[in-house]
């Protein structure tokens, strides 16, 4: 997700091999530091789930990830909803660039 800002990732549709499982609706962020957690996930059958960062990658067509099994139940997202907080609560980090290891990168023009 190199060259991708955090408030990119907002809408775009979660893929498994082409089929498409939902759309994100938030990135999770830490509480503490400037980093995704993951993402929440809007799938097909309604349920929100939970989607770690490290198992995400970006595609041509959304964001990829290998097996349907990688979204977290509801119970999961809770728990990193409670830990962490949502991109939305967190404004001067929405345009910040995404490092590889989910890090946000504010350009420095933006700091000032």
């Amino acid at each position: 997700m190199r060259r991708q800002t955090a408030s990119t990732l907002l809408r775009v549709p979660v893929l498994t091999r082409g089929i498409r499982l939902g759309e994100v609706e938030s990135v999770l962020l830490d509480a503490e530091e400037p980093r995704i957690l993951g993402l929440e996930v809007r799938c097909g059958d309604g349920a929100s789930r939970f989607l770690p960062f490290s198992t995400a990658r970006r595609g041509a067509q959304g964001i990829e990830v290998d097996s349907p099994f990688m979204l977290l139940d509801s119970r999961e997202l809770e728990f990193y909803s409670a830990r962490g907080r949502p991109l939305a609560s967190v404004p001067e980090l929405a345009d910040a660039r995404i490092a590889p290891d989910g890090a946000l990168v504010v350009p420095l023009s933006a700091q000032r």
